[in-house]
């Protein structure tokens, strides 16, 4: 099978390098790991033999991650909600309503978080050797201790990102079955030289080095595989297992040998995805859309001090402030893709698909009303919602509210959830320290957004 045509997708002012493979009868969008293209030089090699084994039964959908491969440069490191939005524009430009999504490696978080945000595009998740974080805690005792990834970056017997040997150490470290093979090497050099900068291998990893999406798993409700090899040296099986532990009805597979690289899996991978996706297929599942249950950002905005405010201008005049005040927060509610749910008095309920967009938001809030002589505090936080009749609902917009009603004049608190979705993101923070919500159990830990926020 011949390698897919590259076209391009807008997503925001940035341009993504996509093509399609197959005629199957549904889609299937492929999420790479780290910096690799999925054209050119990847069909020249190893790469080819799965891209042709999924293309054979599907519509294989292939993208390169913005700043890898064919794709746009763009200022910084994207976050994987800008990468979500990617997604998005790929699916739209080749006309994908739902598709199945498998993501390998690196390219799982970005899978999990699309799966839990947008149910209703996503058929079904393929994950391959990949995990939920890339920083340790007491629950994942598996990944790199922020002191481990500080030595990683500093080191000075690392060799040079793009060295022979740097490119021989990676390629023993993911494929080491065929690693000794010239052929291969001379392959996997052109293909990891030609898909990133040594910049952008940095700061992949420093992007990467915050990433956790622990938190979403149990939000996801499509119907998922895990897939990993019982001996990975990249991503350890146990947390492909810790990952099928935590959603609803996920399948664990377990993959012979320690080679992490898909390419080397080719057929094995295919017939494991094929058989999955066409059970779902044949039992008529692929069209039905019924989920009461998404992931979503919920912000709570309301004026301090009001009361005192009424009283010292008067019914008239606070009405008009009160008018203004909403022009104003639904104005950057449109900036920034928010959908308003509730407002009362002077408070406002709004959710997003994303947090980092909904930071943005709050923070064009706060800055524009101040223009009107008011201060606003907002409350952010994400987790699964219950969605009826439009509207988003549950204990995670009850933990919404209650962060709220803790910030300071001005301020934007959020959830540590939150925290960790939007790395990459630039966005600062301040650790505002631990606080018991009214009525919930355990101790949240919060963070201040340090504004300005640049927006997006």
């Amino acid at each position: 099978m011949e390698a897919p045509r590259v076209q391009y997708a807008l997503s925001g002012d940035v341009s993504i390098a996509y093509g399609v493979v197959g005629d199957g009868p549904f889609d299937l969008v492929f999420i790479g790991g780290w910096v690799l293209s999925a054209f050119e030089t990847a069909w020249d090699g190893p790469a080819r033999e799965l891209f042709s084994d999924l293309a054979g039964f599907c519509r294989l959908i292939l993208f390169d991650k913005r700043g890898t491969g064919l794709s746009d440069r763009d200022a910084g490191v994207p976050d994987l909600e800008t990468r979500m939005d990617d997604i998005r524009a790929v699916m739209d430009a080749v006309g994908s309503k739902r598709a199945a999504i498998m993501g390998v490696s690196e390219g799982g978080p970005m899978t999990l978080l699309f799966a839990a945000t947008y149910p209703e595009r996503t058929a079904a998740a393929v994950l391959y050797a990949t995990g939920a974080s890339h920083t340790r805690a007491e629950d994942y005792p598996w990944a790199a201790t922020p002191e481990e990834w500080d030595q990683m970056f500093a080191a000075p017997e690392i060799p040079a990102i793009g060295s022979d040997e740097w490119l021989d150490i990676r390629l023993k470290h993911l494929s080491p079955s065929i690693a000794d093979d010239p052929e291969v090497q001379a392959w996997w050099r052109k293909w990891v030289l030609m898909s990133a900068s040594p910049s952008a291998v940095r700061g992949l990893a420093r992007m990467n080095r915050g990433a956790d999406v622990r938190h979403v798993l149990a939000s996801i409700s499509v119907p998922t595989v895990v897939l990993h090899p019982v001996e990975d040296q990249d991503w350890h099986f146990e947390e492909g297992q810790y990952i099928a532990d935590r959603i609803p009805g996920a399948e664990l597979v377990e993959l012979p040998g320690l080679d992490h690289g898909w390419w080397v899996r080719g057929s094995a991978l295919a017939a494991e995805a094929r058989r999955f996706l066409y059970a779902i297929w044949d039992r008529g599942e692929w069209e039905v859309v019924e989920h009461n249950r998404v992931l979503a950002t919920v912000l709570f905005t309301d004026i301090v001090g009001s009361t005192e405010l009424l009283a010292e201008v008067g019914d008239r005049a606070w009405r008009d402030l009160l008018q203004q005040h909403h022009a104003v927060v639904r104005r950057q509610l449109a900036r920034y893709a928010g959908r308003e749910i509730d407002t009362a008095g002077d408070g406002f309920f709004a959710s997003f698909d994303g947090p980092a967009r909904a930071i943005r938001c709050a923070c064009a809030i706060s800055e524009s009303v101040g223009e009107l002589g008011v201060r606003v505090r907002a409350g952010l936080h994400t987790g699964e919602c219950e969605v009826v009749d439009g509207k988003v609902g549950g204990i995670a917009v009850h933990i919404g509210a209650r962060i709220a009603s803790l910030a300071a004049p001005g301020q934007v608190l959020v959830s540590s959830t939150v925290r960790d979705l939007v790395v990459g993101s630039g966005i600062q923070f301040q650790r505002s320290g631990a606080a018991q919500l009214k009525g919930l159990p355990d101790e949240w830990q919060l963070y201040s957004v340090e504004q300005p926020v640049i927006a997006r």
